[in-house]
């Protein structure tokens, strides 16, 4: 245990400190303090300073911005692991979107002011963050040719499946998007409407490729999703 009280089990395997010793594990650990946030509270806002930067140990995180005409854009899922909020690394003082809580979730929080000296201890985290800001670019520049070229129902597939890839767990009926996620989730991540989820997950759900309940999506037939999401035609026998 480190004078924090954390455990460095906590973050030894977790790509953000691969290669670190136990020396500078808890070297860092001192300066890390527990955040627990309950589902649907915020870990940290869009234009708020950025005083702290995190990884997250367990959950999800929904993170969302708002656009300059007040839309909300889910960006992305945020999963264990993950640096999140390090608008520091980036030379910003105030966070670039909002992330809340998808479920209940546990992260360590660090002071921005440290992010130097982190670096000082741990090289790598460097490279991890300049990895996982290359990462989030090419999902967001992904994104614009989507939703620039691509029709709604391609759209919608290639987010289950991403999703999937991403969060998937496999069950009796296929894979299940292992926390909760509502059609206005997907509306919102993929530039449409409700209406427009709406209808073409009931299509899909009557063709037996998901199956839907309460913040709830199973993937039944993935390849049906991944053909469509590539732009072939998808069998609908």
């Amino acid at each position: 245990m480190t004078m924090s009280g954390l455990d460095r089990s906590l973050i030894a395997a977790l790509p953000p400190f691969a290669g670190a010793g136990p020396a500078q594990l808890d070297a860092v650990l001192d300066e890390a303090r527990s955040v627990y946030r309950a589902r649907g509270s915020s870990l940290y806002e869009q234009d708020k300073p950025a005083d702290s930067f995190f990884v997250l140990l367990h959950g999800r995180l929904r993170v969302t911005r708002l656009t300059p005409d007040g839309r909300q854009v889910v960006v992305r899922f945020a999963g264990p692991g993950e640096l999140v909020g390090v608008a520091v690394a980036l030379g910003r003082d105030t966070y670039p979107a909002t992330a809340a809580a998808a479920v209940d979730s546990v992260a360590l929080a660090w002071p921005s002011a440290r992010w130097p000296q982190m670096l000082g201890l741990l090289p790598a985290l460097a490279g991890a963050a300049l990895q996982a800001a290359g990462a989030r670019l090419h999902d967001a520049h992904s994104r614009i040719v989507e939703l620039s070229t691509e029709q709604v129902e391609r759209r919608v597939a290639n987010a289950l499946v991403r999703l999937s890839e991403t969060t998937g767990r496999r069950v009796e009926q296929g894979i299940l998007i292992d926390f909760p996620i509502s059609r206005q989730d997907v509306a919102e991540a993929t530039g449409t409407t409700l209406h427009n989820v709406s209808r073409i997950l009931s299509a899909w759900e009557e063709r037996g490729w998901v199956k839907g309940g309460r913040q709830r999506i199973v993937i039944c037939e993935p390849h049906r999703l991944m053909s469509l999401g590539e732009g072939y035609p998808a069998n609908r026998g």
